[in-house]
């Protein structure tokens, strides 16, 4: 089997549900300002009835990364599982107007469609109550030749190692790339992933992922070392790819002996945070997978982040890559 695909996402499934709150209202709900906490799926429904006008569309990280490299202009596809409901019908939906093959359809659940409350304050900083959901149900049996194809490059969530089959939906992915030829990217998600699944995700890097997209806290976590300096001299031991993104010290490439170090770009204010480091991937692996070089995959992914946080949402908007450069 092939197709053109040039990047296909396996993730957990997330319609985020966006809103603008102020300090009070997080203080209402108890809820930590920059905090990321998992709710039951009573909370979640306690939560929705409080917010005020909300934006809802398909989330989570991986899949943020595919609907901004299918806005880039560039073939796209998601492995995820939502529920026959509501939510798992805008999921699909919103991919789908974005061009995004989605290769698994709504089915029937023992949970609803995961949502991820994403609330924002005033200075762009975001606190998220993530009800996990239907997403959690994701299996072996969803990855198969039909559903996977030949993608040029699979991108795996670090988060997927949470669920039951996840590593086993991994460990599958990566042999199948592997067969045919293409590239497996790994996006840590977070510090405390690394630092739950640290020997799993050091195993996978040494033995299967060919990329590494990740922020600097999480590379640090993986390679247990105490800062960045350290790390770039544990990554003297490793053939893999590493985008390693800094915030606003940019963000370094690092393959072999070639390191490029990108700066960040400045902007006026910062709207919203959520889905920088996300948008920074889509635009490297555009770069990466139409055969970009490493400085102009850098500069693609830093532009694309750089946009991202100037709206609200994680979206990037089509046709950005117009004013690239300019």
């Amino acid at each position: 089997m092939s197709d053109n695909t040039q990047l296909l996402g396996i993730s957990n499934a997330i319609v985020d549900v966006l809103s603008h709150v102020d300090d009070e209202f997080l203080d209402k709900i108890g809820a930590p300002r920059g905090s990321m906490t998992l709710i039951d799926e009573t909370r979640a429904h306690e939560i929705y009835g409080l917010m005020g006008p909300a934006t809802e569309m398909s989330g989570g990280s991986v899949a943020n990364t595919v609907a901004g490299f299918a806005n880039l202009g560039s073939p796209a596809a998601y492995i995820g599982r939502v529920a026959d409901d509501q939510l798992g019908e805008i999921f699909v939906h919103d991919m789908r107007s974005l061009g995004v093959d989605v290769r698994l359809t709504p089915a029937p659940a023992n949970a609803p469609t995961a949502r991820c409350h994403v609330l924002i304050s005033d200075d762009g900083q975001r606190t998220m109550q993530t009800y996990l959901g239907a997403c959690t149900e994701l299996s072996l049996n969803d990855v198969t030749d039909e559903t996977l194809g030949t993608p040029a490059v699979i991108l795996l969530e670090g988060y997927i190692w949470d669920l039951a089959e996840g590593p086993a939906v991994a460990a599958k992915a990566i042999d199948m790339a592997h067969h045919y030829g293409g590239k497996v990217a790994l996006s840590l998600s977070d510090s405390f992933c690394v630092e739950r699944h640290r020997d799993a995700f050091h195993a996978a890097v040494k033995d299967g992922v060919d990329i590494v997209v990740a922020d600097d806290d999480e590379v640090n976590a993986l390679l247990q070392t105490a800062n960045f300096e350290e790390s770039m001299q544990a990554l003297d031991d490793y053939d893999n790819l590493f985008a390693i993104t800094r915030s606003e010290k940019g963000s370094v490439i690092r393959h072999g002996d070639e390191i490029i170090t990108q700066a960040a770009t400045p902007v006026a204010k910062v709207i919203d945070t959520t889905g920088a480091g996300d948008a920074y991937c889509a635009g490297f692996l555009c770069g990466l997978t139409n055969n970009k070089s490493l400085k102009e995959s850098a500069e693609i992914g830093t532009f694309c982040g750089t946009q991202v946080i100037q709206q609200m949402g994680a979206r990037i908007e089509p046709g950005i890559l117009e004013n690239f450069g300019a």
